[in-house]
């Protein structure tokens, strides 16, 4: 065990992926200590999304909002327009509440304990164990998608996932250090993302070749198993496009519970994870001139969401009790999500055009 740990760390001080919310090896063996609040932003963004998505991210997320106090004292839409794009929008309102917490509760300053840590929104036991580690070099096990390949290679464990996650966290927390854990939970990550990856693993310049047992045994690419996927199911609705004479769009804020809570829309049916909306133009938000003009697929965790799209052009701005209108150049600016974007491209292709050549 301690041969692995030994290997790897050295590994690590050598070929570290540079990360914007991460200490370099020498900055913490020179005694510089990550900030918490970079780790646990970096770790709610990197749920669901690469790290590549992530980095853009968090480097508008640390210059807008530099603390969590300067977080917490943002309004939750602020957010939501930040986050924009991300998906899995619950983590953004998740963000928001937590850094609320953080500041009236703990005075600014994240908890060093994983059950604290595990109290606050948006923080389960990976995100909390990755901030403990890290953040705060206690040996904890951390395990996510990476550690699990590199552990079930390591180990040869032909448990399919999710069942074999047990005995992964078992193995990780052998071979997690007393000291330097926050390093070596990353060395395993970046082990995983770089060299000890899903296909075509680079096992020749693995600095763990010698003790993976798939390696010795077997094809590593069988590892991690995973139990057969099943079929997501499809969901139907229709969103309204509402163009006004003078090129704005209706927009409004969909309830702050479940799917997209807080984000802004174009109108749409009632659509859920779970039951299908009209699709008809007949569901239409108020009467006008509706034209159809096409379609989109969108695909969430669960399901698949395809959507009829409608639009109605050169309105004279219907009032909206629960709406406002915003002008084409500007939507860019507003909290939309992905799918949202892509139903209003599909009326007007060049809606988010005039932003993308700006940056």
């Amino acid at each position: 065990m301690q041969q692995i740990t030994v290997k790897l760390l050295h590994w690590y001080d050598s070929h570290h992926r540079i990360l914007p919310w991460r200490i370099s090896p020498r900055e913490h063996l020179a005694g510089v200590k990550a900030d918490p609040y970079r780790i646990w932003l970096s770790e709610i963004m990197l749920q669901q999304t690469t790290v590549e998505a992530v980095k853009p991210y968090f480097r508008a997320f640390t210059e807008k909002w530099p603390t969590v106090i300067d977080l917490a004292a943002a309004s939750q839409d602020d957010v939501l327009r930040a986050w924009a794009g991300l998906g899995y929008y619950s983590r953004a309102r998740n963000l928001k509440k937590c850094a609320d917490i953080v500041c009236a509760k703990f005075g600014g300053r994240f908890p060093a304990d994983v059950a604290s840590l595990k109290s606050l929104p948006g923080i389960g036991d990976y995100t909390a164990a990755a901030i403990a580690s890290i953040a705060f070099d206690l040996p904890i096990a951390v395990v996510d998608g990476n550690v699990e390949r590199v552990i079930t290679r390591l180990y040869g464990l032909a448990t399919p996932l999710p069942f074999a996650k047990p005995e992964i966290r078992v193995r990780m927390q052998a071979i997690t250090p007393g000291r330097r854990s926050g390093d070596f939970a990353q060395a395993m990550m970046d082990l995983g993302a770089t060299i000890c990856t899903p296909k075509r693993p680079a096992c020749i310049v693995c600095p763990l070749n010698d003790n993976c047992e798939a390696l010795r045994t077997t094809d590593p690419e069988f590892f991690p198993v995973k139990a057969p996927k099943k079929e997501k199911p499809v969901r139907v609705g229709a969103a309204f496009v509402a163009i006004s004479n003078n090129g704005e769009v209706l927009l409004r804020s969909r309830t702050e519970s479940g799917l997209l809570g807080g984000m802004a829309e174009v109108p749409t049916t009632d659509w859920t994870a779970r039951l299908d909306g009209d699709t008809d133009i007949g569901a239409a938000p108020f009467p006008a001139s509706w034209t159809p003009s096409g379609s989109i697929t969108h695909v969430f965790t669960h399901f698949e969401l395809r959507l009829k799209i409608y639009t109605a052009r050169g309105l004279y701005k219907p009032t909206s009790p629960d709406g406002w209108w915003v002008k084409v150049e500007n939507l860019a600016g507003e909290a939309l999500p992905t799918v949202m974007k892509k139903a209003i491209a599909t009326a007007i292709p060049d809606a988010f055009a005039k932003r993308r050549k700006e940056e």
